[in-house]
């Protein structure tokens, strides 16, 4: 069985497991990822993303349609800037 093969049979709470498994680091067990199994989970991921969801539902998937507000200025919504003062570097002007 391949890769591709292997991904196409996986069920949806295997790929809930692996996908946490990336997110949090560890196996559930506590067991901490090699980077290795880190990049074929991530991996793994991706490919089942691709193949049984639609693109904005993937992983890593990065909205270019823009905020509704871009272009807009709206007072009550906007920053004030803060200037941190102390004795550190950091603070020195």
């Amino acid at each position: 069985m391949n890769f591709k093969e292997m991904i196409d049979n996986m069920s949806p709470e295997v790929y809930v497991r692996l996908k946490q498994a990336v997110e949090l680091g560890k196996w559930p067990n506590g067991v901490k990822l090699t980077p290795e199994q880190t990049e074929l989970c991530l991996q793994a991921v991706i490919t089942y993303d691709y193949s049984n969801k639609e693109e904005k539902d993937r992983v890593g998937y990065i909205d270019t349609t823009g905020h509704k507000s871009i272009g807009k200025k709206d007072p009550a919504k906007e920053q004030d800037t803060i200037k941190w003062i102390g004795d550190g570097p950091e603070g020195q002007v």
